[in-house]
């Protein structure tokens, strides 16, 4: 798939056999990030500045990124089936309803996708946003994941709102044949970062796209994370660059 008429973007491309400082345009780019058609596929999605903070002095992620940045996201999301998000990170980033851009939607269509991702919300307690204009206004109803132990008055809440699917627990593994079960094989996870940690450790993260913001702003607005009983290693695959912002992809493999 390739888009109507390709544009020259900011971007470079700085690693890849024979592609060495070759510039980047959005063809180029759909080629870069192209989710496999022949099985489900995890990305996992994070900024990161030059001391390790994954979010500004705002709280959120947005003051930490670029133009060049949010192209990437951007693509990443454009064919995707699934934005997974904690709970956590809905909050802070105050996500915006899901819609696709209209020169996508016949891409979209014709491989046999929905008109536009849709938000899987995974969440113990269901204590959600509920006021933003997300749940009501995406394209196609966002879905919460949950394990019942939330209180009867919250439950009923969500129902209410939302499509709910209650799982015996959240393993990630459990979590991610839910997601595909529903017709939706291209996820993304956005974080949060305890929500990522456990899709790490349990191996089902097939790519990391990560950014590399060109800031010091400090970590301590960052949220911490236990650590892996055992790393997680990734092959680079391919590195971008813009804005002097760094956009590395790397396909995970467990050391």
């Amino acid at each position: 798939m390739t888009s109507s008429g390709a544009r020259p973007t900011p971007l470079r491309e700085t690693w890849g056999p024979g592609l060495e400082g070759r510039s980047v345009d959005t063809d180029r780019l759909t080629d870069l990030y192209r989710w496999p058609d022949d099985r489900p596929w995890v990305r996992a999605m994070m900024a990161t500045t030059l001391d390790g903070a994954a979010a500004g002095g705002d709280g959120v992620s947005g003051s930490v990124s670029s133009d060049a940045d949010r192209l990437v996201f951007g693509e990443v999301r454009r064919r995707a089936d699934a934005v997974l998000v904690g709970a956590g990170t809905l909050r802070a980033e105050e996500y915006t309803p899901m819609r696709a851009k209209d020169a996508d939607l016949a891409d979209r269509r014709a491989a046999g996708q929905l008109d536009a991702p849709v938000l899987v919300v995974v969440s113990r307690s269901l204590d959600l946003p509920w006021q933003l204009p997300v749940w009501a206004e995406s394209t196609h109803p966002p879905v919460v994941v949950t394990d019942g132990s939330a209180t009867p008055e919250r439950t009923a809440a969500a129902h209410d709102r939302v499509d709910v699917v209650t799982l015996d627990d959240l393993a990630p593994q459990r979590l991610v044949e839910a997601v595909v079960g529903r017709g939706l094989p291209r996820i993304v996870c956005e974080g949060g970062p305890h929500l990522l940690r456990d899709l790490l450790a349990a191996g089902v993260v097939d790519e990391a796209d990560i950014t590399v913001s060109p800031m010091f702003v400090g970590t301590a607005g960052s949220p911490s994370t236990p650590l892996l009983s055992e790393a997680v290693r990734g092959e680079l695959a391919g590195l971008l660059v813009g804005d002097d912002f760094l956009m590395a992809r790397y396909l995970l493999t467990s050391s």
